[in-house]
């Protein structure tokens, strides 16, 4: 994907992950967050769900983990879910 720092060599592979993302201002332009923001789910309805309970997080499809230039680890959108 355009823009999108490649996967870490030594986490393995990067793929996708149902997750909820914790975002204090929601900004629908941002596509990628630090791993500090992501919490993995085992499927899209455990996210979903998780989500309702906090407004400040929101369920999605999130990309990664790969390995920024400064050395943190980011997620990268793929999909906001419903």
């Amino acid at each position: 994907m355009h823009g999108m720092v490649p996967p870490d060599p030594d986490g393995g592979v990067s793929r996708p992950i149902f997750a909820t993302v914790y975002l204090p201002k929601f900004k629908p332009g941002r596509n990628r967050f630090p791993a500090s923001c992501i919490q993995p789910y085992a499927d899209a309805d455990a996210a979903v769900a998780a989500a309702k309970c906090d407004a400040k997080r929101f369920p999605a499809i999130v990309l990664g983990p790969s390995k920024s230039s400064e050395g943190q680890y980011l997620y990268y959108l793929v999909e906001w879910l419903a």
